[in-house]
């Protein structure tokens, strides 16, 4: 059979509001062939049933080389020899390389830890708002929320200051690949380079200076023969890329939809308590991260009455799944108090995103923060004047310009 043309999943306004389309997709069945921008067609998973069980499926595989010839084109584009050595982290592995490479971290990122951790989180926030210039209006992303998630993971993680002071920001989209043909592509090898020199760095530096964080300790694991050097470099790749954009990018989608609705702002300035439901209300409702990464089925196959090609890439959309009105009711809705709220999120199955609690520990201080520091905050412009990113897979605004009382 012919397959169906493509629904293209780009432009500006499919990435400030890509909801209605998601529904239509949704209503008519939950497999989809889809175009992105890049060119590369994949089959995107839109139903909360669906998604839940794409995500645990066994024959669905990560790793790339899984992907067949027509995904590599125009998918499998950062060239040599940042490939080979940034792209065999977690979210490209499968058992049991995944289960190896996942239990050197898990500990780290442990709720218990990061409870004990969350004081120093909250001076963190509290130093941002401190810094703020005492009056006028803000970008809210190059004042808070993007400098928070990075300090609070580098103190997780154990990057040490001197590194940290050392990190730059635009290293994240290199999770944006640009293919060979396009003009910005030296720009964007030149951010590959940047970064691969600054984990090498960080690599030297715990080579030199033995710790027991997180870092130090990958280190002692490859040194020790329990990771190869690629591996290494990937890991430390996904912590410092994976580990702090997504939550910047959350916790904007979260303040764009507080303010969209002033009451729900008021709720949460009058009732803190209410802080733990509102932030998994406010992941499900829009998710920073919009659609998972690639997976792979080694043989042709059957995904929910779909016949799907060997290689070709497979994503499940978590925003689709969590507005799915067959499992929430009202998911359109902002209900500060739903409970419960089996949201996706986060993912599900054996690829659970083992940052959770960090994630939900920096939301819960990053709009506790704000709304005691900061309660007459609201958009400095228009809604439909916001920068949303351009991103593939993720939804967050690029700036965030906001006005206070």
């Amino acid at each position: 059979m012919t397959p169906p043309d493509p629904i293209p999943l780009l432009g500006e306004d499919y990435k400030r509001d890509p909801y209605p389309l998601y529904d239509t997709m949704r209503e008519a069945g939950p497999v989809h062939r889809v175009l992105f921008p890049s060119g590369v067609v994949a089959w995107l998973v839109t139903g909360y049933d669906a998604a839940l069980a794409a995500l645990t499926d066994p024959r669905l595989g990560k790793n790339h080389a899984r992907g067949n010839e027509r995904w590599r084109e125009r998918a499998s584009i950062m060239p040599e020899p940042q490939h080979s050595r940034l792209q065999v982290h977690l979210l490209h592995q499968d058992p049991p390389d995944h289960t190896r490479m996942r239990r050197l971290i898990v500990d780290a990122f442990a709720p218990r830890r990061i409870e004990e951790l969350r004081p120093r989180l909250q001076e963190l926030a509290d130093e941002l708002v401190d810094r703020m210039p005492a009056s006028g209006d803000l970008d809210l992303v190059a004042c808070f929320a993007a400098g928070f998630p990075f300090q609070a993971l580098a103190t997780v993680i154990g990057l040490p200051p001197s590194l940290a002071a050392g990190f730059r920001r635009e290293w994240g989209k290199v999770v944006q690949p640009v293919g060979p043909e396009d003009p910005g592509r030296p720009a964007y090898e030149a951010l590959l380079r940047g970064l691969q020199g600054y984990i090498a760095d960080v690599v030297a530096h715990f080579r030199a200076h033995p710790s027991d964080g997180l870092l130090g300790r990958l280190v002692d694991a490859c040194d020790g023969g329990g990771l190869s050097d690629a591996e290494l470099d990937s890991m430390i790749f996904q912590l410092l890329v994976a580990g702090q954009e997504p939550v910047t990018n959350q916790i904007t989608t979260a303040l764009v939809a507080l303010f969209r609705r002033p009451e729900r702002w008021e709720a949460l300035r009058n009732d803190p308590g209410l802080l733990p439901r509102a932030v998994e209300e406010l992941l499900r409702h829009d998710a920073a991260f919009e659609l998972t990464t690639w997976r792979f089925f080694a043989e042709d196959a059957d995904l929910h009455g779909t016949a799907v090609p060997a290689g070709d890439s497979v994503i499940v959309s978590l925003c689709a799944a969590n507005r799915d009105p067959a499992r929430f009711d009202d998911p359109d809705g902002l209900d500060l108090t739903r409970a419960p709220n089996p949201h996706l999120a986060f993912g599900h199955g054996v690829h659970f995103c083992p940052g959770a609690a960090l994630a939900r520990a920096e939301l819960q201080i990053a709009l506790g923060t704000l709304l005691a520091r900061l309660p007459g905050l609201r958009l400095a412009v228009p809604d439909d004047a916001l920068e949303w990113i351009p991103a593939v897979l993720a939804r967050g605004v690029a700036r965030l310009p906001v006005a206070r009382d």
